[in-house]
C-alpha cells in the first residue's frame, strides 16, 4: 500500500507511520499483518460501551453494540459505522478473502467473512491493534 496515497482524506509519509504507530502496529496496519489469534486482551475483553476507532486516524470504526464473541481469537463485529470501512479482494496465501480497511487513511484493519450473527450475516474480523476504544 502507498503511505501517501491522495485517495485518502489523511495522508502521512512512512516515517510518519512509523513514529505513530507501534511496530506491531505498523506490521499489520500498513504492511497488512495479521496480529496471532487471542493476543489483544484489551480489545477481546473490552465490555463497556462505546466506539472502535482506527488507530492511524481516529475515525470511529465500529459500535461497542456491533461486537460479539465469534471464538477465533480476535474481535469481531457484524457491521462497521456507515462508510467508515472499504473493501478490497484479497488473494493472498492462496485464498480468496475480502480485506477490510479504514476509508479516511487505508490502513488494513482485517477481514470480512459471511459467517457473522444475524440480522447482516457478516463476521468482521478485526486485528485488535488497529484499534482504539473511546468509551461513551
Amino acid at each position: 500500500m502507498s503511505t501517501t496515497d491522495a485517495a485518502y482524506e489523511v495522508t502521512r509519509t512512512d516515517a510518519e507511520w512509523r513514529e505513530l504507530l507501534t511496530p506491531e502496529q505498523y506490521h499489520v496496519m500498513r504492511e497488512h499483518g495479521t496480529e496471532r489469534a487471542g493476543t489483544c486482551a484489551l480489545m477481546l475483553g473490552e465490555k463497556r460501551r462505546g466506539a472502535f476507532v482506527c488507530a492511524g486516524c481516529g475515525q470511529p470504526l465500529f459500535r461497542s453494540g456491533e461486537k460479539f464473541e465469534s471464538g477465533t481469537g480476535w474481535p469481531s463485529y457484524s457491521s462497521p459505522v456507515e462508510g467508515a470501512v472499504e473493501s478490497t479482494e484479497d488473494r493472498s496465501y492462496g485464498m480468496l478473502r475480502t480485506e477490510v480497511h479504514c476509508s479516511r487513511c487505508g490502513s488494513h484493519l482485517g477481514h470480512v467473512f459471511p459467517d457473522g450473527p444475524p440480522p447482516t450475516g457478516l463476521r468482521y474480523c478485526i486485528n485488535g491493534v488497529a484499534l482504539n476504544f473511546e468509551p461513551e
